[in-house]
């Protein structure tokens, strides 16, 4: 029970933290005028993805549990597009080449086949070209949505003041830091205790908690009725969790990464990429028909594909 308690405190904290980051986090772009350009798209883009990148540093340096690492980077990429079907349940009216760049040389470790440069995989290096290469794209088209947003609404934030936001800011910032350092260990004694893989522990738990933040800002983005912004924020998170395994593996000092964690990892890429090609293809066709007038065929695949991913990596993880 006691570690239960744990996760569920780790699951309030970085939830709690969370929102609150990515809410001074759009403020203070808001207010400094950095909204529109380089350092507030990633700014931005990093923000509901911290999580993530806290626990995949402190699984990899102190906790020694690769598996979770890497779960919980395409675990997040799985269930953020999952949430794609909560946000089809309420409406009514470039991750993919990384994704797959990322399973591929997990199944390429396993064979044997692994360049490297000292203990980091030469992936690492592509990952980090192609994530520029994707966000000057995103960049292109977030400037010129964020300019139209911004003339129709000068200052989103009135009620506070920049000095506000930042104390606020590194406050929320401090919190997610120190709960995603614990998560690994939890997610560890968890898998230890209840006898299931790391591998598992990490895609479905340890990703659940540090997706708390993008399923809440998108909900919040659909509220708004900026389902644009909603869907680009899952498509951003997950190219910035992809960097994150640039990150991971430049820590991991055994090795390249991707070498040292279970192959099952990959179902996980290819299952992202599946429900990565579904999203896109309902976004480009959007149909009305609904299964019990509630959510379309497309959201239905989204969550079958997330459940069989789920039990692939609780049955063969490692």
């Amino acid at each position: 029970m006691i570690i239960w308690l744990q996760f569920l405190m780790c699951i309030l904290v970085i939830g709690y933290a969370g929102i609150k980051l990515s809410r001074y986090g759009d403020a203070i772009a808001d207010k400094t005028g950095l909204g529109g350009t380089w350092i507030g798209l990633i700014l931005l883009a990093s923000v509901t993805s911290l999580p993530e990148l806290v626990t995949g540093v402190s699984a990899v340096t102190i906790a020694n549990v690769p598996d979770i690492a890497v779960g919980d980077v395409l675990g997040s990429c799985v269930f953020n597009l999952l949430i794609i079907v909560v946000l089809d349940f309420l409406h009514r009216g470039e991750s993919v080449i990384l994704i797959g760049f990322a399973g591929f040389n997990i199944l390429l470790s396993s064979s044997g086949f692994s360049i490297s440069v000292g203990h980091v995989g030469i992936y690492s290096v592509f990952i980090v070209v192609l994530y520029a290469v994707a966000m000057s794209t995103v960049f292109r088209y977030e400037r010129n949505q964020l300019a139209a947003f911004a003339e129709a609404e000068a200052d989103r934030y009135p009620q506070f003041t920049l000095r506000q936001l930042t104390i606020r800011y590194i406050a929320a910032a401090f919190l997610v830091v120190a709960a995603g350092s614990w998560l690994p260990f939890v997610a560890k004694y968890i898998a230890q205790q209840m006898g299931w893989y790391e591998s598992f522990v990490g895609t479905l738990l340890v990703a659940f908690v540090t997706s708390l933040p993008e399923l809440v800002v998108t909900v919040s983005a659909l509220r708004l009725h900026a389902l644009d912004m909603a869907i680009g924020n899952l498509f951003g998170s997950n190219l910035f969790n992809i960097l994150i395994l640039a990150v991971d593996d430049i820590l991991y000092l055994p090795g390249p990464l991707l070498a040292h964690v279970s192959t099952t990892h990959a179902v996980s890429a290819i299952s992202a990429i599946m429900m990565t090609g579904v999203a896109i293809v309902a976004l480009l066709y959007r149909t009305k028909t609904r299964v019990l007038k509630t959510v379309g065929w497309a959201s239905i695949f989204l969550f079958t594909v997330y459940l069989f991913n789920s039990y692939v990596i609780y049955l063969y993880g490692e």
